[in-house]
């Protein structure tokens, strides 16, 4: 959420340019035949930076971290360069490779020019740990040599990057091994449940380009990464579960099993909310949006989301400051009051942490204590019934789902936790944001899902649709709809105002008619979902203050469409 009046953010800006990328990332990768070889050279920067060459100076090789070997290659963006670091490999015509590479660190892209045929990439957004981009490329007729790359994105974190392989038929200039079977992965383990779905973990395997998930003996999915989400499970069932490792050379014995069962039926946490829910963020801070206190919040608005806590010199832990000065002298006791006072009227008051600036941190045991610990000391302050999710620098998804079970088993079962990720952080069921509502499902309210300041996106039939349309909402909802979550943990996130996003903006008709499209099957534009979701939960926007400024305008308009909803 921004704290700034209507700028756009730079964060945001790569989403539209990688939607390509991101589609070609989500079809997978095929495998070479047993024969081909690795056509890179230096593929695990053993050598350096041997055969490869990096923009302004950006890269340079580590010893740690590493996936394999001694070394692996760190390049960092700056300024107007994005660190590229590239190199030629010597391919035959007419022949189709897989081209992969292990990243870590910031934004990571991989891909391949003069191909004579499609040129292809693929990306990843911030990971904390190793994991595995992968793609395929054809070449032309005529064809005989490619240039693969690795860059990373302008103002983000440094990148990592190491054994990268160019499978498919000797192109004559290559000097890598070809691969042999990988060994059979190990540290399968269950990183969260729902009443639908497991999710897995495991350790990264040396020379596997992909892993088979196998339950009960069946394969049921595929990875390129180090985790999988198994979905279309029953509650309240038992599953056994294996996996194995793959690359062109064939597949690892299968993993030892492991056992999950599913949570009961139903799922998400808070009480007392109705069916249909509206949430407004509540500016702590005046940037040129209508100043309020909690008591001039509109009584359409079921969840107020208090906006921001930050972090402290405590690493995990988030505190929470009234701006009494720039909210006209608002006291901490009359804070405490309104909030309350919007409780006895059925409201819920959660307290938001991150936002577009916020840089909370939480990637071990001890900072997701310290998590849970800061933020039901805030709610035992204040009288907050929750807390949300906006971290828009990223998050890791295991120590956040561990971070919000430890904080439900303190506030018990009327805990409210919603979220508010980026468009893009709801893409795929591989992104963090996505795992760790589906990890927390049992417990989770809502997810909305910011719908503006993200450029085209992908749907979930595959096309790419412009922001600012019912399509837009409705084809992106859907992701979440069919990834796992609840139609009752679904809702629309959209600026108040112009003024309220730098783009994205919808008049509060639009966002009507996407609540009707998708838990109707009413006034859809082009996309209509394959089902309606009657318990859609409903439509979150960015902010009261800023609604306020337009006269109240939509929470007057979308309101009373979604109390109305069936």
């Amino acid at each position: 959420m921004d704290r700034l009046p209507a700028l756009p953010r730079r964060r945001r800006t790569l989403a539209g340019a990688a939607v390509a990328a991101l589609a070609l990332s989500l079809l997978g990768a095929g495998h070479a035949a047993a024969a081909d070889v690795n056509n890179a050279k230096n593929a695990g920067f053993e050598s350096g930076l041997a055969d490869w060459t990096c923009s302004a100076g950006s890269g340079t090789t580590v010893s740690s971290p590493v996936h394999g070997g001694t070394a692996a290659l760190k390049a960092t963006p700056a300024g107007q360069d994005y660190a590229q670091c590239a190199q030629t490999v010597a391919v035959k015509p007419n022949s189709t490779y897989t081209l992969s590479a292990w990243v870590q660190g910031g934004y990571t892209y991989l891909g391949a020019t003069g191909t004579g045929t499609t040129d292809v990439s693929t990306w990843t957004p911030d990971s904390a740990s190793w994991k595995q981009l992968s793609t395929t490329f054809t070449t032309g007729a005529s064809t005989t040599s490619v240039t693969v790359y690795l860059n990373g994105w302008y103002g983000q974190a440094a990148y990592y990057a190491d054994d990268v392989s160019v499978y498919g038929p000797d192109g004559g200039g290559g000097g890598d091994p070809s691969p042999t079977v990988p060994s059979s992965p190990t540290g399968l383990a269950v990183s969260g449940t729902t009443s639908s779905s497991v999710s897995l973990s495991w350790n990264a395997v040396t020379g596997a380009t992909g892993y088979t998930v196998y339950r009960g003996g069946t394969k049921v999915t595929s990875a390129t990464s180090t985790s999988a989400t198994v979905t279309g499970l029953s509650p309240s069932t038992s599953y056994s579960f294996q996996v194995t490792a793959t690359n062109a050379a064939g597949e690892s014995a299968k993993s030892a099993a492991v056992t999950a069962t599913t949570a009961p039926s139903g799922g998400g946490g808070g009480t007392g909310l109705p069916k249909h829910a509206v949430t407004g963020y509540w500016q702590n801070f005046d940037n040129g949006a209508t100043v309020q206190r909690i008591s001039d919040v509109p009584s359409q608005y079921d969840i107020i989301a208090v906006a921001f806590a930050d972090a402290t010199s405590t690493p995990g832990a988030v505190g929470f400051t009234l701006d009494s000065a720039g909210l006209g002298g608002y006291t901490v006791d009359r804070f405490k009051a309104d909030i309350a006072a919007k409780k006895a009227a059925g409201k819920k008051v959660v307290v938001s942490v991150g936002g577009q600036n916020g840089t909370v941190s939480v990637d071990d045991a001890t900072s997701a204590a310290n998590f849970a610990n800061s933020v039901y000391a805030l709610m035992q302050t204040y009288g907050f019934d929750g807390v949300d999710i906006d971290l828009e620098n990223g998050l890791n998804a295991t120590y956040m789902s561990q971070a919000l079970r430890q904080l439900s088993s303190k506030a018990g079962s009327s805990l409210v936790i919603t979220m508010a990720p980026q468009t893009i952080d709801m893409q795929s069921t591989s992104n963090a944001y996505f795992q760790t509502a589906l990890n927390v499902k049992d417990i989770l309210t809502v997810v909305n899902t910011q719908y503006y300041n993200s450029g085209s996106m992908l749907g979930c039939d595959g096309k790419v649709y412009s922001q600012g349309s019912v399509d837009f909402l409705t084809a992106l909802a859907c992701i979440q709809l069919q990834g796992g979550l609840s139609p009752s943990q679904v809702g629309l996130g959209v600026p108040a105002s112009t003024s309220a996003a730098g783009s994205g903006y919808v008049s509060p008709s639009v966002v009507n008619n996407a609540l009707d499209c998708l838990s109707k099957g009413t006034n859809c534009g082009t996309f209509k979902p394959s089902r309606t979701y009657p318990d859609l939960r409903g439509a979150m926007t960015w902010s009261t203050n800023w609604d306020a400024a337009s006269g109240n305008a939509w929470s007057a308009s979308v309101g009373p469409h979604v109390h109305a909803l069936p």
